[in-house]
């Protein structure tokens, strides 16, 4: 082996060593002399799934952004080698080879970076919104409603999450939360405006139903298992919302569709469909929903 193998040689390795120490130490140092106890656990904040996802998001962007330095290592070692080791028509097929394994590298890397940045977008729009809509619900909690968010629901084949869950008097309420970008205008259609026609959900580009039966099956799962735990039926009301959206609602309905600033006086009358809850069955209710969403550790 020559002097430049060499040297090339002992960079990658060293890199290769830098790269893995580096990984090691922000996986294990985060949790070094914490003034926490092990056991302390606090309640699921509003987006607490979407601020994990963007943390492992932006993690596993970097590993990979360390890790894409080895192509320029790889790159000159085949170089060095065909330089040295080949030469006529042989050297020129490795080199071209070589250059073609470069920009295919170069492409995978900048679709993996753009794909990274596309979701950490999305999540990052559904994390606001998650909060743009804690925001409006907060006021309720000093007319004796309990608010949880991102509550942890289904089982270990098939988990999700709830958006928000407001108990109260009045009732409680499965809210699911749809952060939805703007997009081109039809004809006699607002660029804010979503509407509701009891049946889909109109935008001012097209139409659908996104996000309708997710919050009618969340909130069905969500009564079925507190009345199990209370061992009495428990309704729950399924309401929709988009955060940053005038909603108009042409219909009621088994579901709501509103935008989050009209939430709290849904809540405080509900009217016909309301499921008044005792301070008993509040308090059992609070109980069981604060036990499934403290599990946040640091």
């Amino acid at each position: 082996m020559d002097t430049g193998t060499a040297i090339l040689v002992g960079y990658m390795l060293l890199f290769l060593a830098f790269v893995a120490g580096t990984l090691v130490w922000r996986r294990h140092s985060r949790k070094e002399r914490k003034p926490f106890p092990d056991h302390l656990k606090l309640l699921r904040g509003p987006g607490e799934s979407q601020r994990q996802r963007l943390a492992q998001l932006e993690e596993a962007t970097l590993n990979r952004f360390l890790l894409a330095f080895l192509v320029p290592v790889a790159v000159g070692l085949a170089l060095l080698w065909i330089t040295t080791r080949l030469t006529g028509a042989a050297q020129l097929i490795g080199l071209i080879v070589t250059g073609l394994g470069l920009l295919a590298s170069m492409g995978a890397v900048a679709r993996l970076l753009a794909a990274r940045i596309e979701e950490w977008r999305n999540r990052y729009l559904g994390y606001f919104g998650e909060r743009v809509v804690a925001e409006a619900l907060d006021p309720l909690k000093t007319h004796g409603f309990r608010v949880f968010h991102d509550v942890p629901a289904g089982d270990a084949k098939a988990p999700f999450n709830i958006d928000h869950v407001v108990a109260g008097p009045s009732g409680v309420f499965a809210i699911e939360t749809k952060t939805r970008r703007k997009g081109s205008t039809r004809a006699g259609f607002a660029e804010h405006e979503i509407i509701f026609d009891g049946e889909k959900l109109l935008y001012p580009w097209g139409e659908d139903r996104h996000g309708l039966d997710q919050a009618q099956r969340h909130a069905r799962w969500l009564e079925q298992w507190l009345s199990q735990l209370l061992g009495q039926r428990v309704p729950v009301k399924p309401v929709l919302t988009f955060p940053g959206w005038t909603v108009v609602q042409q219909a009621r309905g088994p579901i709501e569709v509103l935008a989050p600033r009209q939430i709290p006086a849904l809540v405080a009358a509900p009217g016909e469909s309301a499921a008044p809850l005792s301070r008993d069955q509040l308090d059992l209710v609070a109980h069981h929903l604060e036990d499934r969403c403290r599990d946040v550790e640091f």
